[in-house]
């Protein structure tokens, strides 16, 4: 099964970051919750940063400003995802030239469409 890490879950269920996590839950992924304060989303066990991340990591996909996503680039460089989703409000011009030049290719969209769900039913 697949693994994701939802940069940005919460425990807020009208968050886009707590809609995915439920909505990769439904689809049968293995969700990873990161968030800095939270120590479960959802019944899953959430870790405070990328790099507290143990196991390998297939999609990362962001729920948070840009400016903290750009900050958490290198840890997403060090998880070697084969996504990044960099999902709406998570993007910037600085946060997709530095993804690139460290090697990813982020992925602009609704990573919960991606899977075939709504946000809205969610």
């Amino acid at each position: 099964m697949p693994v994701v890490a939802v940069v940005g879950a919460s425990r807020d269920r009208s968050k886009f970051g707590n809609k995915a996590l439920r909505a990769y839950a439904r689809q049968g992924w293995d969700v990873r919750p990161v968030h800095p304060t939270e120590s479960d989303v959802e019944g899953f066990p959430a870790v405070a940063s990328l790099s507290d991340l143990t196991d390998s990591v297939d999609r990362v996909t962001l729920y948070v400003p840009p400016a903290v996503g750009l900050e958490l680039l290198d840890a997403m460089v060090a998880l070697a995802p084969t996504e990044l989703w960099v999902n709406p409000g998570a993007e910037s011009e600085a946060l997709l030239q530095r993804a690139r030049e460290l090697g990813l290719e982020p992925i602009l969209g609704c990573a919960i469409m991606d899977i075939g769900e709504s946000p809205a039913a969610l």
